[in-house]
């Protein structure tokens, strides 16, 4: 069945569009985290290597590298990622997760950040896609 242009898109639907095409490896968490891989040929588990990841660079300490992030706008979806210190790890935010209509960087960024810890403190799978 089609949905029509006025449903909202699942996070597993906005998470695709977010991820350049030429990404075909990579792991969605509960909370909107995702970890792009760029050759799962050297990794035994995805699944395993990605809960690992996401136990190590996902939770936020105060002070830690954990708190940097960037903020990249989307062009094929609503929303923003946001980067932080693990390589190809992201969060995606929905503006409708946000209390503003005109949300700046830093307030995108901490809310992201929050999902990120979330998601590593406790690491739930919703999506694992594999290009082979």
């Amino acid at each position: 069945m089609e949905r029509s242009e006025n449903e909202p898109k699942s996070l597993l639907d906005n998470v695709k569009l977010a991820i350049n095409p030429k990404f075909q490896d990579w792991v969605l968490f509960e909370n909107g985290t995702y970890i792009i891989f760029d050759d799962t040929n050297k990794v035994k588990n995805i699944k395993d290597k990605a809960i690992e990841l996401m136990k190590e660079f996902g939770p936020v300490n105060a002070g830690g590298p954990a708190g940097d992030f960037n903020v990249i706008s989307l062009n094929q979806t609503k929303g923003w990622v946001v980067s932080g210190h693990g390589y190809g790890m992201y969060t995606y935010v929905h503006p409708n997760e946000l209390n503003t209509n005109s949300p700046d960087d830093v307030t995108i960024g901490i809310f992201g950040r929050s999902k990120r810890d979330k998601d590593g403190n406790d690491p739930k799978i919703v999506h694992i896609n594999k290009s082979n």
